[in-house]
């Protein structure tokens, strides 16, 4: 399958992206704000290991109280809504990618034929550099959760 958009690299900046959150509000890089922040890339919500990968990240939420941490997919804001009040997923933050495909594009993770973001994780430190990436090869496999969230306390203490 068809993967658009580039391969990023620890290091290099943090590419500004145009998407919505579960009340349509619109959701940038820059208003993600200046922090450390984890995106956590799914296809689907309502698939398994990204249903497991988004409560795992809201678990850590207490963990990691300096980092902002947003879950970001092509599901329509009404599903994710939807899904975060089945579940009392209340601490990541929802983004949806599903009107241009922005998000998807700028980090590498838009697949062309499914129209669906491929699984990855990325860490982004206060100067809006990538600290972590993870682009997960099978989309059925899980991320390396605790490198990412190794990567988040380490971009916070660097930083502190």
């Amino acid at each position: 399958m068809t993967v658009l958009g580039p391969e990023l690299q620890v290091g290099e900046a943090a590419p500004e992206f145009q998407a919505v959150d579960n009340a349509l509000k619109p959701v940038t890089l820059a208003s993600t704000g200046n922090g450390v922040r984890i995106f956590s890339v799914v296809p689907s919500l309502d698939t398994p290991v990204c249903d497991a990968q988004t409560k795992r990240f809201e678990e850590e939420t207490g963990k990691l109280p300096n980092v902002s941490i947003y879950t970001i997919s092509m599901d329509l804001p009404f599903a994710q809504k939807r899904w975060c009040g089945a579940f009392g997923v209340d601490h990541v933050k929802m983004v949806s990618d599903h009107r241009d495909g922005s998000f998807g594009q700028a980090y590498g993770t838009l697949i062309k034929d499914l129209r669906i973001l491929s699984r990855a994780i990325f860490v982004i430190d206060p100067h809006n550099k990538i600290r972590y990436v993870e682009y997960v090869k099978e989309v059925g496999d899980h991320p390396n959760y605790e490198a990412a969230l190794a990567a988040a306390k380490a971009a916070g203490a660097a930083v502190a």
